[in-house]
């Protein structure tokens, strides 16, 4: 297997899960590409020819030419400057490592990842929250993470990856994806009643399970183990976390309880003030579930693979 490929099945696979459903995310596809078309050359000089095919721009091969082999992966959660020196010392020390794999976002990938939020529009709409609500209020978080990653040091662990010549990619909303409907399509058909009912799916799961032994596992963070969950959303996927005004929108459109990944401050408060649920099932077990699932439907298609953990992440096949 390449390395275009690995990244090839990733977008793939972000699409065939991706919340929205896979015809909403060709339509967009198709948009712009009709897009790309119509523009004078200066401007597709300027484009990002990788959106094209692959709607997740925090989603990126960050350093390498995509034919490297791969049979070995150092894979991590945050993969910086540190994990990538990790990984050039195992080399020196006789390991080989053929890729650096790492979830959230860096480079590039970072620079523009403000770009996935805009999907949340859609997912919400699925809830019940009308589309030109849900538009304007993601396209102004989407404005507020466009700001506020500007000024960052994007370079910096593409940098290291070059000088240590050790390729690099992040998997980040293709994961992410993988994980919101695992578990939306395993609660629609448990239909469970109570928040404790909830919480005892999340803990057989092995990701959960494992995150509890460092005192991280799945909580209840509004309601009660006894509070009747109503219709659940899992809430994971779409970039970061949306506006705090979407969660009276959700409320008004029906939904009780909330399953997230982590919830800020503001976002409990919110909740709190319109009595939504919220069961926070953990941050980087989340995205290890993500990850592994995602992995699982890689050596599927191209066999076993070599897996070195670091920075968060554990394997767990299934």
């Amino acid at each position: 297997m390449k390395l275009k490929q690995m990244y090839d099945f990733f977008v793939q696979a972000g699409i065939e899960n991706d919340p929205r459903g896979k015809d909403e995310v060709n339509t967009r596809l198709k948009e712009i590409n009709e897009k790309y078309n119509k523009l004078d050359k200066q401007a597709k000089e300027d484009f990002d020819i990788d959106l094209l095919t692959n709607p997740y721009a925090d989603s990126r091969i960050i350093f390498g030419t995509g034919d490297e082999d791969i049979k070995t992966v150092m894979v991590g959660i945050d993969i910086e400057a540190p994990e990538l020196l990790i990984a050039n010392q195992l080399r020196l020390s006789g390991k080989k490592i053929d890729v650096v794999l790492g979830h959230h976002p860096k480079g590039k990938a970072f620079s523009t990842f403000y770009q996935v939020i805009g999907m949340q529009a859609e997912i919400n709409e699925v809830q019940g929250v009308p589309i030109n609500v849900s538009e304007k209020l993601i396209g102004s978080r989407a404005d507020e993470v466009e700001r506020s990653v500007a000024g960052s040091n994007h370079q910096r662990v593409y940098d290291a990856a070059k000088l240590l010549n050790i390729p690099m990619m992040t998997a980040h909303t293709v994961a992410d994806n993988h994980v919101v409907k695992y578990l939306q399509s395993r609660l629609d058909a448990l239909k469970p009643r109570y928040l404790k009912d909830i919480m005892d799916f999340l803990k057989d799961i092995p990701e959960y399970k494992y995150a509890k032994t460092f005192g991280n596992g799945p909580t209840i963070l509004c309601g009660s183990k006894n509070s009747k969950c109503g219709k659940i959303f899992v809430d994971m996927t779409g970039g970061t976390e949306g506006p705090v005004e979407m969660i009276e929108k959700l409320a008004n459109a029906g939904v009780g309880t909330i399953v997230g990944m982590h919830f800020s401050e503001k976002h409990y408060k919110e909740m709190g003030k319109y009595k939504i649920n919220a069961v926070v099932a953990g941050h980087i077990s989340s995205d290890n579930l993500g990850i592994n699932l995602m992995l699982d439907g890689l050596e599927k298609k191209y066999g076993q693979l070599e897996f070195i953990e670091c920075s968060g992440f554990r394997r767990f096949r299934r």
